[in-house]
């Protein structure tokens, strides 16, 4: 497999990773229990998903 016949300086190469930094993860609040959940996903404690929908904690045999 070839190899690049030159190097990269250092800005050139710190421009291309400047889109790679991570961001924190975000945290709303559960408006049926106040617990921190993740956006778009059940919350932990009390499996509240939206209006009308809310995730039971069932047995699996896993």
């Amino acid at each position: 497999m070839p190899v690049p016949a030159f190097r990269q300086s250092r800005s050139r190469q710190g421009k291309r990773r400047s889109h790679h930094a991570i961001s924190a993860t975000r945290a709303v609040v559960c408006p049926n229990c106040g617990n921190p959940k993740l956006p778009h996903a059940a919350c932990r404690s009390c499996g509240y998903v939206r209006p009308g929908l809310q995730l039971t904690k069932g047995t699996r045999d896993e």
